[in-house]
C-alpha cells in the first residue's frame, strides 16, 4: 500500500508434531494395530473451527496454523506455524497445542508422539522501540516526498524482523507490490516510483 511503514511484525515459532502409531499385519490386526494416520486426523480434528486459525482472526489476533501432514500406518508428522504479536502468548499456545494433543494420544496405549519447537524469527518491534529514530527518519522522508504515511503492522514475517535482530533496526516501507503471495502478486509502477523517492529522501 502507498506509504505504508510497518515497524511491528508477527514473532514466529514452527512446531513439528510426530505421532507414532503401532503397527500390526492389516488381515490380523483386530485389537492390536493403531493407525498413525487416524490419531493424527483425530488431532487436527480437535482443534477450533472458528478462532485461533488464520482464516478467522485479523489485526493483533494470532493464530496456531497447520501447515503439513504426511504420514503412514507406523508414522505421521504434521507440521504448524504458531504466530503472534506478543513473543510471550506462543508459548501459551504451543502449551496448548500440546494439551490438545495429549488428551488425543492418551486415548490409544502404545501410541507416543514428539513435540518439536523451533524459533523461526520474532517481532522487529521489540528492537525497534529501543530506536525510535529509525522510523521517525522514514517518517520524515516519506513527508518530504509528499507521501501520505500509513504506520500500520504487518500479519506476518518480513527480512525486517531478521536485520533487526541481526543488528540492523529495519522497519517496512512500501515497495509498490499488491497481492502478496497470491498468483496475482505485481508491482505498481507508480507506487514503486514514490518508494524510490521515499529512500532518496531518506538518504
Amino acid at each position: 500500500v502507498l506509504g505504508s511503514l510497518e515497524d511491528e511484525s508477527f514473532s514466529a515459532d514452527g512446531v513439528k508434531i510426530t505421532i507414532n502409531g503401532v503397527s500390526a499385519h492389516p488381515g490380523y490386526a483386530k485389537g492390536k494395530m493403531i493407525n498413525s494416520l487416524k490419531v493424527a486426523a483425530e488431532f487436527v480434528d480437535r482443534l477450533p473451527k472458528d478462532s485461533w486459525s488464520p482464516e478467522t482472526t485479523e489485526h493483533r489476533e494470532g493464530f496456531v496454523h497447520p501447515m503439513t501432514f504426511q504420514g503412514a500406518l507406523e508414522q505421521s508428522t504434521i507440521g504448524f506455524i504458531i504466530r503472534d504479536h506478543e513473543t510471550s502468548k506462543l508459548k501459551e499456545y504451543e502449551d496448548r497445542l500440546e494439551t490438545t494433543l495429549k488428551s488425543v494420544v492418551d486415548n490409544y496405549p502404545g501410541v507416543t508422539y514428539t513435540f518439536e519447537i523451533q524459533e523461526q524469527y520474532r517481532n522487529m518491534k521489540e528492537i525497534l522501540k529501543t530506536v525510535p529514530f529509525v522510523a521517525e527518519y522514514a517518517l520524515k522522508a516519506m513527508d518530504k516526498a509528499d507521501i501520505v504515511a500509513l504506520p500500520s503492522i504487518i500479519r506476518g514475517g518480513t527480512d525486517g524482523s531478521r536485520l533487526s535482530f541481526m543488528g540492523l533496526p529495519c522497519p517496512n516501507i512500501f515497495t509498490g507490490k499488491m497481492a502478496n503471495h497470491s498468483s496475482h502478486e505485481y508491482i505498481g509502477m507508480q507506487n514503486m516510483e514514490k518508494a524510490v523517492k521515499t529512500l532518496v529522501e531518506l538518504t
